[in-house]
């Protein structure tokens, strides 16, 4: 769980706090938390960005890191 930034840990870790998983078990989870992860930015995305928000790029920017979170997640499974 080194290799992870800060918020990907902090993810990760909420979703873990189950002592005695074992590893495959982490790895679903991690899976999992992509999956959510993921479609919440889809639905970020189908909410906001084709409607005239006043923080798009804001909004835009927070959806990019959710997907970056999920890519990281699903590198380390």
């Amino acid at each position: 769980m080194t290799d992870l930034s800060p918020a990907a840990r902090a993810v990760l870790k909420a979703a873990c706090i189950h002592h005695g998983l074992f590893n495959e078990e982490i790895i679903q989870r991690r899976r999992m938390i992509a999956a959510a992860l993921r479609a919440a930015a889809e639905k970020i995305e189908d909410l906001y960005c084709d409607s005239n928000v006043d923080d798009s790029d804001g909004v835009v920017f927070a959806m990019r890191q959710l997907v970056l979170i999920a890519d990281e997640l699903e590198q380390q499974s």
